[in-house]
């Protein structure tokens, strides 16, 4: 059985500079979503809680989640206050109890929630594979977002872990749909 963790995909997101393929990335999430819940897998909506007067604070518009990310009945929501989904959250604890095979991760944004995630699945001991095109940035000051989601991909796909960390395009993730 497989759990997703989608990363922060909320409306503050739409905020400021545009976010690299953001539709197609959207479109591949909504799509991964799907076929995990066909499967009988689980996925974790991550969602980032800022401080009262923040974008995120909770019941802010930018807390939102996507609408076009339309929950499952089955889905669970992890509340976060940092880049790290399972620092300070019940996510160790739930992720335990439904005992996935793999861990899917995608979302937003690449090098900060979408990252450290990642690599705190990974000292977990989690089989962690990443959407390699199923999460997104805006351009950085120094670096445009494509060559930050490459690094990255390329980043994880390196780290030495018990078990490696997969990045596949998301429709070779779980097949074509």
């Amino acid at each position: 059985m497989d759990a997703m963790l989608v990363v922060d995909m909320q409306a503050g997101l739409l905020d400021g500079a545009p976010k690299h393929d953001l539709a197609g990335v959207v479109a591949r999430i909504e799509s991964l979503s799907r076929r995990i819940r066909e499967r009988g897998g689980t996925v974790v909506r991550i969602r980032h809680c800022g401080p009262p007067g923040d974008p995120f604070a909770r019941g802010a518009d930018g807390w939102q989640f996507l609408p076009e990310l339309p929950p499952g009945a089955s889905d669970i929501v992890v509340e976060k206050t940092l880049n790290d989904a399972f620092a300070g959250t019940d996510l160790a604890e739930v992720l335990r109890r439904l005992a996935p095979d793999r861990l899917l991760v995608a979302g937003w944004a690449t090098d900060f929630c979408v990252d450290s995630t990642v690599r705190a699945a990974v000292s977990a001991g989690h089989a962690v594979v990443v959407a390699g095109d199923g999460h997104t940035l805006a351009d950085r000051p120094h670096l445009d977002a494509a060559t930050v989601i490459r690094h990255h991909n390329w980043v994880w796909s390196e780290l030495i872990a018990r078990t490696p960390v997969r990045v596949a395009p998301a429709d070779r993730i779980l097949g074509a749909g």
